[in-house]
């Protein structure tokens, strides 16, 4: 693999860790503001605990237009910009207004990284390496949920009342050094090529990366792209009707399989099963543990076997896992056999909607259109996120909350959105492994003309 396009990767990647750190290290500061503010149920889980989704849905929504505008290279410098300043407004809020504002400029961050980030890897990549080098972004997120979870249970006790502020500030310090290494990595020579009418930058660039020959080949194969990717701008008009169809369903089951309730929520759903609180936050970083392991498997599987059959895989695990753990909590069995199967179905999902999502959604779109349907894509991920993240603490926590004694429907209603998700990978969803992102456009776009 070539050696200066995996530490671009990497560097691109780096943006799935802040990623993942901001949207999980709310769940150690839950409790403690839940307490200190004394809110409703409605107001923590709109303003408190889903403020920086609703960020995220806007962030991914907008996020392909800066994305087309000024590049990818540019927009990724500007989400570390918000992720520093989230981190920091968040930690020094005095009310759960301002709080709720410094959330949601983090969120803006996340929803444009989600867009931005596996674009760029994309359009750096090759065929052959296209999954494992997206697959990367994904290994960051978790990873930086991980970090997230050790930091939180490392932090708890050293500020008395105010653990929260440092868990909450601390992911400063990485959020300003991957903004400091974006600004070595290059423009993406498809954007340089297709976007800005310049061809010259896009040679520079790809004679950085690859061999004369090779530089020369792979701008005639992006120029010979730009007249299918002309074809329509409009995302929304006919001729894209496939592809939109797939990313939303993607997105949308990858919400639906209650990975974000599991994650946002771990130390109170484990309280719920019988753990102390510090054994519930203790618990908490084996599943970032179990996350990141399976993530990693997934990317080493993901060129191998191919995008489909690491969901085929990833479903099966969906249904078993989440049945069993609405049974554990239907029957009051053990904590420990509970968080067994937590972890059987974060285990699943990474191998299976958590490697895939990302590569897949930048696949699947022409060039010209590539960051709008990625904002289309993520835009549903994080608009089924935030409602979710919205509506569990009506269920969990409110005096009349219908769950409140026991979830355990919640969890089959997630493994009944799983069978469906089986199917729609067994009939529906195509593969695209080891197929270049030229000739996935002529295939899509043949697809669609019939």
């Amino acid at each position: 693999m070539n050696s200066k396009i995996l530490r671009i990767a990497l560097t691109a990647s780096l943006s799935g860790f802040l990623f993942g750190f901001d949207t999980v290290v709310i769940s150690g500061a839950n409790l403690p503001i839940k307490e200190l503010w004394n809110t409703s149920p409605w107001f923590h889980g709109t303003f408190i605990m889903s403020m920086a989704l609703w960020g995220t849905v806007i962030g991914s929504l907008l996020g392909g237009i800066p994305c087309d505008k000024f590049g990818r290279k540019k927009t990724l410098f500007w989400i570390g910009i918000l992720y520093a300043a989230s981190a920091l407004g968040s930690a020094f809020a005095n009310d759960p207004y301002v709080f709720s504002f410094f959330r949601f400029i983090g969120g803006l961050g996340v929803g444009a990284s989600s867009v931005a980030a596996p674009i760029y890897i994309s359009e750096m990549s090759s065929s052959t390496n296209r999954g494992k080098l997206g697959g990367l972004y994904q290994f960051n997120l978790v990873l930086g949920i991980l970090i997230a979870f050790i930091s939180n249970y490392l932090l708890q006790g050293f500020g008395g009342a105010n653990d929260w502020r440092w868990m909450l500030g601390v992911e400063a310090i990485p959020a300003i050094l991957y903004t400091i290494m974006v600004l070595q990595i290059p423009n993406s020579p498809r954007w340089l090529a297709i976007n800005q009418q310049n061809e010259e930058g896009a040679l520079h660039t790809l004679k950085v990366l690859y061999s004369a020959n090779e530089a020369h080949k792979k701008l005639t194969d992006i120029k010979q792209s730009l007249s299918i990717s002309k074809i329509k701008e409009n995302l929304f008009s006919g001729p894209y009707k496939i592809p939109l169809m797939l990313a939303f369903l993607l997105a949308f089951f990858n919400q639906l399989s209650g990975i974000n309730f599991v994650l946002y929520y771990a130390p109170e759903i484990l309280e719920r099963a019988g753990l102390a609180s510090q054994e519930s936050l203790f618990s908490s970083i084996a599943i970032g543990i179990v996350n990141l392991v399976f993530t990693f498997i997934g990317i080493w599987l993901i060129d191998r076997l191919g995008r489909k059959q690491l969901m085929k895989i990833g479903s099966l695990g969906y249904i078993l896992s989440l049945g069993m753990v609405g049974w554990c909590f239907y029957s009051g069995a053990s904590s420990s056999l509970l968080l067994t199967f937590v972890l059987i179905f974060i285990a699943s999902h990474a191998v299976g909607q958590g490697a895939v999502i990302w590569v897949f959604i930048s696949e699947i779109f022409p060039q010209k259109v590539r960051a709008s349907g990625q904002s289309w894509g993520t835009g549903t991920h994080w608009v089924f996120a935030a409602i979710i993240t919205l509506i569990t603490p009506i269920f969990l926590d409110a005096d009349d909350g219908i769950f409140k004694e026991n979830p355990w429907p919640i969890f089959v209603f997630f493994a009944g959105m799983m069978i469906l998700q089986l199917l729609f990978v067994l009939f529906i969803m195509p593969e695209t492994k080891g197929i270049s992102l030229e000739e996935l456009s002529k295939k899509m776009t043949k697809q669609k003309q019939g």
